[in-house]
């Protein structure tokens, strides 16, 4: 079989950073992952087994010297201590376990050390998406050369509207190749003229180095997400910063802080936090509401909002981060992420609605059971985990259900 995944930084920033910051605060924590199709898609006959055969391929990567080489150039912000551990670093398909059901629904999990583990999400969801399309035979009717124009399109559109902008498209690309022509569109439109926007760089690590380009990212849910089943919601956002801290040393300010909503996030962010991180993103919640909640929160505790970075990305296109712009830019230094509308925009294809979240947690292996946990979403049915768990946690949060 033709493997899918073919670079080990063939992924994005975040999971290398998050897992930077998990040797270094939880180092033996374990925790479990499962896969969710919020569209319930038949995969055909045979997917499972095939998704296993390219996990099984992922055991021969093994992260080179130019890839270190660069990662050390472009993020001085981690630890070299932390290359050891990647050239060490070897994928193993025991973590993971993959069926169907008689309609083709497919089950993912995964179980191991949260070091070793955190680094399958990103990999896992580009071969389900690719493989797909590969066994769904669409791939054949992919027009790299229209849509290459087409992103230059979209790269211009947003520059003209001075627009700060990045590729996040790792997890739910059409192919490797279609992310990979996407950065490039994206890079030779903003280098043709300047503009007041600008096209930042890409969350995946490889085709930042392929490209001479900044690599974007910092955190995703699973961090708090895992605290809160550890130590419990409360308090799991302070922990978190606290964590962040301790690791990258004001570094990679950019906080996501909805995994359990805003107002226990709001409750923890208290003025140190505030000024120690340059900004926040916003990843669900109606964009105007959620700013203006931000917004307010900088205002209470004396700092000026317009001296803070917002990152907005909720399911993000080219019309939306445009509109968004116009209005938020008198409030914050707004910019953008986007993803799946770079990476996965062809006619006639229809990007899954995948995800993986983390699921449950356990401080140390000699611990004998996990605890469950969640991500709760400011966006109505999109908490991701199960319904009691759920229940449980918004009632320790005093949330409505």
């Amino acid at each position: 079989m033709e493997r899918i995944i073919s670079h080990f930084t063939d992924d994005d920033l975040y999971k290398f950073t998050m897992c930077c910051a998990v040797i270094d605060n939880f180092p033996r924590a374990r925790v479990r992952y499962s896969f969710t199709d919020r569209d319930g898609t038949r995969y055909p006959a045979g997917f499972a087994e095939a998704l296993l055969e390219q996990i099984a391929l992922l055991e021969t990567l093994v992260i080179t010297d130019e890839e270190i080489a660069f990662m050390k150039r472009s993020c001085p912000y981690i630890p070299h201590w932390f290359y050891n551990y990647l050239k060490g670093y070897r994928f193993n398909r025991r973590w993971v376990t993959a069926s169907q059901d008689e309609e083709g629904h497919l089950t993912v999990d995964f179980e191991g050390s949260w070091a070793d583990t955190i680094l399958l999400e990103v990999k896992v969801l580009a071969i389900i998406s690719e493989l797909y399309y590969r066994m769904t035979g669409q791939t054949g009717h992919l027009d790299y050369g229209d849509f290459y124009r087409r992103s230059r399109l979209k790269a211009r559109r947003l520059l003209e509207a001075g627009c700060i902008f990045s590729d996040l498209g790792t997890r739910r690309r059409a192919s490797f190749e279609a992310e990979d022509t996407a950065v490039r569109a994206l890079k030779d439109e903003a280098a043709a003229e300047s503009h007041t926007g600008r096209f930042v760089g890409t969350s995946n690590v490889y085709l930042a180095m392929k490209y001479g380009l900044t690599p974007i990212g910092t955190m995703a849910h699973e961090f708090v997400s895992a605290i809160g089943g550890m130590y419990g919601p409360q308090m799991a956002n302070h922990i978190a910063m606290n964590s962040w801290r301790q690791t990258f040393r004001g570094a990679l300010g950019t906080y996501l802080y909805d995994t359990f909503g805003w107002e226990i996030f709001s409750l923890n962010f208290s003025e140190d936090f505030a000024n120690l991180f340059k900004g926040l993103r916003i990843d669900s919640g109606d964009n105007r509401e959620q700013l203006q909640k931000i917004v307010d929160k900088y205002r209470s505790l004396g700092i000026d909002p317009r001296t803070k970075q917002v990152i907005f990305s909720n399911a993000l296109d080219t019309d939306r981060a445009i509109e968004i712009q116009s209005y938020a830019r008198e409030w914050c230094q707004p910019s953008f992420g986007i993803g799946t509308h770079f990476t996965n925009d062809f006619e006639g294809i229809r990007p899954l609605n995948i995800v993986i979240k983390l699921t449950a947690a356990r401080i140390t292996e000699a611990w004998p059971f996990y605890n469950d946990t969640c991500k709760l979403s400011e966006d109505d049915g999109k908490h991701t985990g199960k319904p009691e768990v759920i229940a449980r946690f918004q009632a320790a949060l005093n949330r409505k259900a």
